[in-house]
C-alpha cells in the first residue's frame, strides 16, 4: 500500500463521514489527506465502512450519462458503496436533513446471485448477467459532502462515496425482465406535492451508459481492477435513467417501470 493509503485515506474518510452525519459541507479535503487521483479516491472510500461502523450492502453508480459526467466534470462513471443505515425498503419516508442536491433518481438495480471475484481478464456482459439473481426497481436521493460538488473533481467525489445519499430498494421485477431490452424500457418519474399537485418526467434505460446491463458490467470490471469482489447478495444500482427529479420536504415520489412494477418513497415534511 502507498503512504497515502496507510496514512491519509482513513483521515479523508473520517472527514467525509463526519460531514455526512452532521449535515455539513466541505470546501475541499485538507491537502494532507486529499486524494490526488481516482485510485487514491477509491482508497479513501474503502475506509468508509470502518470509520462509519456500517456494512457494505452493495454498490451505486454515478455519472452514467454524458450529461451527468459533464455536470460534475468527470471523465466517466464513478462507483460508491451502499452502506447500512442508508438503504431503505420500498415506500420508506426519508429525511432531507443536510441534503443540498434535493433530487430523486429512478434507477435499475441488480441483486447479485453469486460472487464475481477479481481476475486478470475482463468479465463479459453475459458472464456478469449470468451472476445476477434479480432486477429491482429503485430510487436514490443522492448528495455530496462538498459545498460545490460540481467542482470537487473526480478523486474527491470518489472519496465522497460517489455522491451517495439514501437509497430505496423497490420490489423485484417479474422474471420477464430478462427478455426485455432494458435500453429501450421507458420509466416515468412522478412527484406529488404535499398539497396534491403532481408532475411527471420520462426516462429510458439507455440513459444509463446505453443500457443498465452495460453499467453493471462496468462496475464488475472496475471492482475487479481494484482487487474487490462483487459479492452474492449485494445490490448494484446503476444510475439515474432520467434527468433527476427536483424534490423538497413533503414530496412523494413514484417511479413507474410499466410492466416491471413501481418503486415509491416519501420525504418527511421537515428536512
Amino acid at each position: 500500500m502507498s503512504s497515502y493509503e496507510v496514512a491519509k485515506a482513513a483521515e479523508a474518510a473520517r472527514r467525509i463521514w463526519s460531514c455526512w452525519q452532521a449535515g455539513e459541507t466541505l470546501g475541499e479535503l485538507p491537502a494532507e489527506c486529499r486524494p490526488a487521483n481516482a485510485f487514491e479516491g477509491y482508497a479513501a472510500q474503502a475506509q468508509l465502512p470502518e470509520v462509519s461502523g456500517r456494512r457494505v450492502l452493495g454498490w451505486k453508480l454515478a455519472a452514467t450519462s454524458a450529461v451527468g459526467q459533464a455536470h460534475i466534470q468527470v471523465s466517466g462513471p464513478l462507483a460508491g458503496r451502499l452502506l447500512s443505515g442508508k438503504v431503505f425498503d420500498d415506500g420508506a419516508e426519508l429525511s432531507l436533513f443536510g441534503n443540498r442536491m434535493r433530487v430523486a433518481e429512478p434507477e435499475f438495480a441488480f441483486r447479485m446471485g453469486r460472487d464475481l471475484a477479481p481476475r486478470e481478464t475482463a468479465y463479459s456482459q453475459d458472464e456478469v448477467m449470468g451472476a445476477v439473481a434479480d432486477l429491482h426497481l429503485g430510487l436514490e436521493a443522492p448528495d455530496s459532502r462538498f459545498a460545490v460538488f460540481e467542482k470537487a473533481g473526480e478523486a474527491q467525489l470518489i472519496a465522497d462515496n460517489a455522491c451517495a445519499g439514501q437509497y430505496v430498494v423497490g420490489p423485484a421485477a417479474p422474471a420477464v425482465w430478462r427478455r426485455i431490452d432494458l435500453s429501450r424500457h421507458a420509466v416515468t418519474g412522478k412527484v406529488t406535492k404535499a398539497g396534491g399537485d403532481c408532475w411527471t418526467r420520462e426516462g429510458v434505460g439507455a440513459a444509463v451508459l446505453g443500457d443498465p446491463r452495460i453499467a453493471l458490467t462496468w462496475l464488475a470490471n472496475r471492482l475487479s481492477s481494484l482487487g474487490l469482489t462483487l459479492k452474492a447478495g449485494e445490490i448494484v444500482t446503476t444510475g439515474t435513467c432520467m434527468t433527476p427529479l427536483e424534490i423538497e420536504p413533503g414530496d412523494a415520489v413514484e417511479a413507474d417501470y410499466g410492466a416491471l412494477g413501481r418503486a415509491r418513497l416519501r420525504f418527511a415534511a421537515e428536512a
